[in-house]
């Protein structure tokens, strides 16, 4: 009786999210389950939704820069540096070295947060707490490094259109020295914690795999594409700031699973140590801010420009008409384009496997609804 009732069971249907504490936001996927494994997926956005590229196109090109720090808000800077760029691509401005040198700093401190954040909330899922702790006592030094440079910790609204607001305080290059110097130590622990734990293998080895075709295919950027031994990083490949004067390696993968993304995750966050030490021995005396029009008016035309965020390529293309508002604005979000690889990657995989994948991923919904 039993036997035949299970043969002729059907697939069930159920939502996680948008209320799932392990989506990472108000993300709701459906799925379509035989049993406790996965048949087919279907991710769906659009709870968050806000609006910014309209709020863009009825601001000023300077008014629009802190909107851009709530896209994604772990990683606020980043976004900064993006939109700044473009407007500066687009007028042909050029920043002082010193302003390049400075942005670099902030924008791989800003790196390593992302990653603390994404390590201690994939650890925490996953069932690891220690690693919460700990990861987040040292993005409190950095929230601490940001806030003495502007005055803010989460969204910083950090730069401007030609350079930085303000030059660097004294006793700032002491103080990143000093946790540049100590940070590497505190990766150790986290690698001690994880990388050989077998609870940690269990769930990340051979889970969520990608291969390289596919996750080109689906236009993956980042962690998530090198994660599956794709070499390509917008620093190295389109090199933009000053990054082509510093050296640093691009880690990759292997087979694209979980366990890759995460070790990827670990080797950048030691990258960036790297750079920001070129950058605090490089940076020069001088200006911080290109002398720029008190109202800024691009000519008309139109630019795009990408950088490598920490979730992957933010680029933003721009449609000026020679007013003090943009045209049009379209942000090309990492975290919305390397979604779309995750009903891929938790085919036929189990329910809790879903948790450890979507986490892996390292989304934001608030660049992904926008």
């Amino acid at each position: 009786m039993g036997k035949r009732y299970l043969e002729h069971t059907k697939e069930i249907i159920m939502n996680m999210g948008p209320q799932h504490p392990s989506t990472h936001g108000v993300l709701r996927i459906k799925l379509w389950l035989d049993g406790e494994t996965v048949v087919k997926s279907e991710p769906i956005i659009g709870y968050l939704h806000r609006g910014i590229e309209k709020l863009a196109e009825f601001r000023t090109y300077t008014q629009f820069m802190p909107i851009t720090d709530r896209l994604d808000y772990v990683s606020a800077a980043s976004n900064n540096l993006a939109w700044v760029q473009a407007v500066e691509k687009l007028m042909g401005i050029e920043v002082p070295r010193r302003a390049e040198f400075i942005r670099v700093i902030i924008t791989e401190l800003m790196r390593i947060a992302n990653h603390l954040v994404w390590l201690g909330t994939q650890a925490n899922d996953i069932g690891a707490v220690t690693v919460l702790l700990y990861c987040f006592r040292e993005r409190e030094e950095i929230l601490d490094i940001f806030e003495m440079f502007c005055g803010a910790r989460l969204t910083l609204n950090a730069f401007r259109i030609g350079g930085l607001a303000h030059d660097i305080p004294p006793g700032f290059k002491e103080r990143v020295k000093d946790f540049i110097e100590r940070f590497p130590k505190y990766i150790d622990d986290y690698e001690r914690l994880l990388s050989e734990n077998r609870i940690w293998l269990q769930r990340t080895k051979n889970v969520g795999i990608i291969s390289a075709e596919d996750a080109i295919d689906l236009g993956l950027s980042g962690p998530s594409l090198r994660g599956s031994g794709v070499k390509w990083d917008i620093r190295k490949s389109n090199p933009y700031s000053v990054y082509d004067e510093l050296e640093f390696d691009i880690p990759t993968g292997e087979i694209g699973d979980v366990y890759d993304r995460y070790k990827v995750r670990i080797e950048e966050m030691r990258q960036s140590v790297r750079i920001i030490k070129q950058a605090l021995e490089m940076m020069p005396e001088g200006e911080i801010r290109a002398k720029v029009p008190r109202i800024i008016k691009p000519p008309p035309g139109e630019v795009y420009h990408s950088i490598e965020a920490p979730k992957g390529e933010l680029g933003f293309y721009i449609v000026s008409d020679g007013s003090t508002m943009p045209y049009r604005v379209k942000i090309r979000a990492p975290s919305f384009v390397n979604l779309q690889s995750l009903s891929k990657m938790i085919e036929g995989h189990l329910v809790a496997d879903i948790v450890a994948i979507i986490g892996s991923i390292d989304i934001v919904l608030g660049e992904v609804d926008r």
